[in-house]
């Protein structure tokens, strides 16, 4: 029996069309330095200039706009000690809504500041995801609001595939799409998206050695949850959703794990090299592409990465 997935890629052209206006169509770049490192060409999806720095916003903006207006009146809620938080935060800034914000007490503070900026309610819960859970529980019921997940959600999905849309509009002749994976929300979408719109082509996950629930679990054929997470990519901490296991399962062709030094030598590269300010976790992606194993791969002449967000604490570089 053929597995029904979450998404289609009309829900991304739909949320391609709610978006539009709301969210950047944020530009490729390419680096010839890092080209001759990887030994084919890269083209660089540059999500770090889009609205709060991250991809998220494309499913956050989607989420919102698709809520009824009586629903949409009731406010929204969610969960996140990061890119997510703000991106909910800004959605329903723009709609006119209020945001409650679950966020653990060892977030970020520079974080927790952009998305008490953007006039979300915080409220503080201990740093477990049993107490983010539960607190966001108590705020539903207090409030009414509606929830809406990091990933594991189908309008936040559809929004993150319009990464993918954008990629194969202005780039066609990609070979292969490598994005980094932590819930799978981003990879979830612009797997549906580029396997619709191209279905020859490759697509792959970049994961952190110490956060590889998407790589164990791809060996096994069964889903392994995350276990006790160690990696500077914060952004990749979270175990995969029932929405995006099985596109990893199925639709994926391979998760690259990378060390620690490997993710750090590539931010770096990034930054001196291409003049890219991003984050951990899209340094993933660039790292992965680096990699022996995948330089051993053929046919592949032409690769684009998806540098999910620029958000760094510049106080606390990795070097």
């Amino acid at each position: 029996m053929a597995t029904t997935y979450a998404v289609g890629i009309d829900d991304i052209r739909s949320a391609a069309v709610r978006i539009a206006g709301w969210a950047h169509r944020t530009p490729i770049v390419t680096c010839a330095a890092l080209d001759r490192l990887a030994g084919r060409t890269l083209f660089f999806k540059c999500e770090q200039f889009q609205k709060v720095g991250a991809f998220k916003f494309r499913g956050a903006c989607n989420a919102v706009r698709k809520l009824s207006d009586a629903e949409a009146s009731r406010g929204v809620v969610t969960h996140s000690s990061g890119n997510h938080a703000q991106a909910l935060a800004l959605a329903a800034k723009l709609r006119g809504i209020s945001a409650h914000i679950v966020m653990p007490s060892n977030a970020t503070p520079v974080k927790r500041r952009a998305v008490e900026d953007y006039g979300a309610n915080v409220i503080e819960c201990v740093p477990t995801l049993d107490a983010r859970e539960t607190t966001v529980t108590e705020v539903q019921a207090r409030t009414g609001a509606i929830l809406i997940p990091p990933y594991n959600h189908p309008d936040v999905i559809a929004g993150q595939g319009t990464v993918a849309l954008e990629m194969l509009a202005d780039h066609p002749d990609l070979d292969a799409i490598v994005a980094p994976i932590g819930g799978g929300g981003l990879l979830a979408g612009v797997t549906f998206a580029a396997k619709a719109l191209k279905p020859d082509i490759r697509v792959f996950a970049a994961e952190p050695c110490g956060a590889d629930d998407a790589a164990r679990s791809k060996a096994a054929g069964v889903f392994i949850p995350q276990a006790a997470p160690k990696t500077i990519a914060d952004g990749l901490l979270t175990s995969m959703g029932d929405l995006t296991w099985p596109v990893v399962r199925d639709l994926v062709e391979d998760v690259l794990t990378v060390s620690e030094d490997e993710i750090v030598a590539a931010m770096r590269l990034a930054w001196e090299r291409a003049k890219l300010l991003i984050e951990p976790s899209s340094a993933v992606a660039i790292a992965a592409v680096l990699s022996s194993r995948f330089r051993g791969l053929d046919g592949m002449g032409k690769v684009g990465i998806v540098l999910s967000g620029g958000n760094v604490d510049l106080d606390k570089l990795p070097w």
